[in-house]
């Protein structure tokens, strides 16, 4: 091997081990600034775009979930009033924490639950334990459903005006006043 290729391959060695090293930098200075972000209130994590809002409920069927009725799109867009959808589980904290403020808003609007990547019998004993603010509650054990709606995490929410368009999304509890105030208006709206 010659002195030239000697040089090459420590070259490329040297580059192959400093580019680690840069991911992590930038990874490392992409992490400090969603955390400054969050300190100075610029960054929500919460904040998500939902791109299906203004769009059609997707296609989609949910069996049974218990104590409740499952439910399809086809439910859905035969509304006459609007109707929240609710994406829950027993497992998840945050949505432990907002049943209250879901079995409060339940006399506002009608609240159909849909158990994300939850046993049926978890869910069933979250209700009994918590209170049961659904009409009717349907299962995805499977996520398939929470994936055409768009949801990156539970719990997530969302306003169906009549005819089965999504109107309001939010990816926060319920519980949180900002979203209270948020979803009113949005109620609001769909009822002119």
């Amino acid at each position: 091997m010659s002195d030239e290729q000697q040089r090459n391959n420590v070259t490329r060695r040297r580059l192959m081990m400093g580019l680690p090293l840069v991911g992590a930098g930038v990874c490392g200075v992409a992490f400090w600034k969603m955390l400054s972000g969050m300190q100075t209130g610029a960054f929500n994590p919460h904040d998500i775009n939902a791109p299906v809002t203004g769009r059609p409920v997707p296609d989609f069927t949910l069996v049974d979930q218990p104590p409740g009725t499952g439910f399809a799109a086809a439910d859905l867009r035969t509304l006459k009033s609007p109707v929240l959808i609710n994406f829950f589980a027993s497992w998840c904290i945050p949505c432990i924490a907002e049943m209250q403020a879901l079995l409060d808003l339940q006399k506002q609007v009608p609240i159909w639950g849909v158990a994300y990547k939850d046993k049926p019998e978890n869910a069933a004993g979250l209700l009994k334990h918590a209170g049961n603010p659904y009409a009717r509650i349907g299962s995805d054990r499977e996520g398939r459903v929470a994936i055409d709606w768009g949801v990156s995490g539970v719990p997530e929410s969302f306003l169906i005006a009549p005819g089965g368009l999504i109107v309001w999304h939010s990816a926060a509890g319920l519980d949180n006043e900002d979203v209270r105030t948020s979803l009113n208006a949005a109620l609001t709206k769909v009822a002119r």
